[in-house]
């Protein structure tokens, strides 16, 4: 076949010679003949074109041969495949078009509802507020008892165990009078909600520059006993610096913050030099719950910084009012009937339905406090540990994402009663149950007390904390726990809303309205 093939080619060869051949001299050129440099592009083979050779034909040819081979899908596990970025593109296109959907049928349904001077004037014009603001004030008699107690007991040398007990009296006074003013008086909702956080906080603060200070004084009692106080060492409050790095830079720290925060020796207070009116009110006002002597300070103020924060703070709260007076407002108060009739589907339906924006304002609320609000506090006082919050929104475990998503109040927790639990012999269980039900009391402390109905909602929702983790941890891995973990966030906070909401439209309207029809009927 080969040999065939080659003499085919041969022919093809004298074919295209004779074709090729040039008229001769003197001899005019027909009109259908053209030259070699008469021929266009168009396809027609020039007099540097070669012909093909027959291994230049089929050169190639052997590649094609085979063109399958073992391999998976890319949406097979076994494909090794990662790379989704288009769908992730795809999420976020339909994620924008159902909300734009359910902005517009909002819209069409409602009109307009938002009114943002309205929440102003109703706080300005409601004279039922103002216990709220005396409250607030009333808090500084508190932190000066405190200070006091520590000044007597630097200066009279009074028992611990005293000092223990007018320290707790004077906490529980300070986390009972508001729920006594607000029970009685009943202000704002909203308002008497501020005002038991800052009271919560307030206790937190108060309880660890209690138990620093007596740290202090208990490590100063045993420096003197063993008689190695030297004016050369360090304060017992303060970490040994390492040896052999006595360098000009041992006293600079480079923040995370672009600041450089110079640490100067001799300006640091050792107790009992904290205990001054001034070092309690900047421990007051610092966004922090764990009190010690130094804390790190930057070296200025940065203007920039602190106008996008303020920037951010005033639009995302405004942003979240606007919402919950157009979209939460009219879904709370049209899940009602379904509530009160106990209707399952259109009670999920319901709450699926409010998970949207209740969650998106949540989202808005973490960035503008925890980002926004607390970095602006920082800035203003200099002050240069601004971590509120790391990554919780990557939390494969409900654990993680709680020790995650509020630094200052973990923090607190767990150097104020998790590690002593642990040093007194209980278990790591033990201390971690005992964190969520601090937490889950606190919850309840700030909702039902201003509403003025106590239902636990806010309480088992926290307690319930406990057997979600182990259920994420023991079935879930990976984006699956993730997930998980979002799905509790965005459900059930919505579920907790409504019940509250519910209870408190049945008990201060409903019976209202059944009063008013029984008297009409008199």
């Amino acid at each position: 076949m080969l040999s065939n093939l080659e003499n085919m080619d041969k022919t093809t060869k004298e074919s295209n010679t004779l074709h090729q051949r040039k008229p001769s001299k003197g001899k005019k050129k027909d009109l259908g003949e053209t030259s070699v440099s008469d021929q266009g592009d168009g396809g027609m083979e020039t007099a540097a074109d070669e012909p093909l050779t027959t291994e230049q034909k089929y050169s190639g040819i052997e590649g094609d041969l085979s063109v399958h081979s073992a391999q998976d899908s890319l949406l097979s596990n076994a494909s090794g495949f990662n790379n989704y970025r288009g769908f992730l593109n795809l999420c976020i296109v339909l994620l924008a078009m159902s909300s734009g959907r359910l902005v517009l049928e909002n819209l069409l349904k409602y009109g307009i509802l938002v009114d943002p001077i309205s929440w102003a004037s109703v706080l300005w014009n409601d004279p039922y507020s103002w216990p709220n603001v005396t409250l607030v004030i009333c808090i500084n008699y508190f932190i000066l008892f405190a200070f006091g107690m520590e000044k007597l007991m630097n200066k009279f040398h009074l028992s611990e165990k005293l000092f223990d007990f007018l320290t707790m009296s004077n906490l529980i006074v300070l986390i009972v009078f508001p729920v006594v003013v607000i029970t009685v008086v009943e202000p704002n909702p909203v308002g008497a909600c501020n005002v038991l956080g800052l009271s919560a906080m307030a206790v937190m603060k108060l309880y660890s520059y209690h138990v620093v200070n007596q740290w202090c004084r208990q490590l100063n009692a045993i420096s003197k006993k063993k008689k190695k106080i030297s004016s050369k060492k360090p304060p017992p409050s303060l970490p040994k610096p390492p040896p052999n790095e006595q360098s000009d830079e041992t006293n600079e720290t480079v923040k995370a913050n672009g600041d450089v925060v110079h640490v100067d020796p001799k300006q640091l207070q050792v107790y009992p030099q904290n205990i001054n009116l001034k070092d309690i009110y900047y421990f007051m006002a610092v966004p922090t719950l764990c009190y010690e002597l130094n804390f790190p300070r930057t070296e200025r103020v940065r203007k920039r910084f602190l106008i996008r924060r303020i920037v951010e703070l005033v639009f995302l709260l405004q942003l979240s009012i606007c919402l919950i007076q157009q979209w939460i407002v009219p879904l709370v108060f049209n899940a009602m009937k379904p509530f009160s009739e106990m209707d399952v589907t259109r009670m999920t339906e319901r709450i699926l339905k409010l998970a949207v924006p209740n969650h998106f304002i949540w989202l808005c609320f973490f960035y503008f406090y925890f980002h926004s609000f607390l970095n602006i506090i920082g800035e203003i006082l200099r002050f240069a540990d601004r971590e509120f919050y790391r990554d919780w929104w990557n939390s494969e475990t409900v654990g993680y994402f709680w020790r995650n998503w509020n630094i200052p109040v973990h923090r607190w927790a767990r150097r104020h009663i998790y590690k002593p639990m642990r040093r007194k012999g209980f278990s790591a269980y033990q201390g971690q149950v005992a964190v969520f039900v601090m937490s889950a009391v606190m919850h309840e402390y700030m909702v039902s007390v201003p509403l003025h109905m106590f239902k636990l909602w806010a309480f088992a929702g926290m307690v319930m904390q406990i057997p979600l983790a182990m259920v994420v941890s023991m079935f879930f891995r990976r984006h699956y726990a993730n997930m998980a973990v979002w799905l509790s966030i965005i459900i059930g906070q919505p579920v907790a809303i409504l019940m509250y909401v519910h209870d408190y439209y049945v008990i201060n309207y409903m019976k209202t309205t059944a009063l008013n029809g029984t008297a009409s009927a008199i």
